[in-house]
């Protein structure tokens, strides 16, 4: 099994260079606008998912191929991700759902927070990893003070 997360490039075409075929219906593209994918071009109408049938320069720059289909990423992991449980709650991740990690954990969005005061961690925030609980800085160093623990910064 090949698995291949590729870049959708949006090209602007020529009015002077010679029409480009479609992989996906064989046509001449004549459109202003073309995209490259999997090194072929496709009428932006052509370039489609094959479960949803999304159109995938519309819902982003990327595109999932496996067993010869080529897939939006909610189908790609919907297909072929694997799930797992949360690391705070213990409750099911499904695949396509986005999440957060710290080390070998695996979070839900919503449970993402210090496991003493609860407190939701903005990108760029420290936290800290002690016995497989995240904490914030604050309960870290009260922790730290009181056990004399060492950081696993993240």
């Amino acid at each position: 099994m090949f698995i291949l997360d590729l870049c959708i490039q949006m090209l602007s075409v020529q009015p002077d260079t010679k029409p480009k075929g479609c992989a996906g219906c064989n046509r001449k593209i004549k459109d202003r606008y073309l995209l490259k994918a999997l090194d072929k071009y496709w009428h932006e109408d052509c370039l489609k998912c094959a479960c949803c049938d999304c159109r995938l320069g519309e819902v982003g720059s990327t595109l999932y191929t496996k067993a010869n289909l080529i897939l939006c990423r909610r189908d790609y992991l919907r297909l072929f991700g694997v799930t797992g449980n949360c690391a705070a709650c213990s409750k099911l991740i499904p695949a396509f759902e986005m999440v957060m990690r710290a080390k070998d954990n695996v979070y839900h969005l919503d449970c993402f927070a210090c496991q003493l005061c609860n407190q939701r961690f903005c990108v760029g925030d420290k936290f800290f990893l002690k016995n497989n609980m995240i904490l914030c800085q604050t309960d870290y160093e009260e922790g730290l003070m009181k056990d004399g623990y060492a950081p696993q910064v993240r």
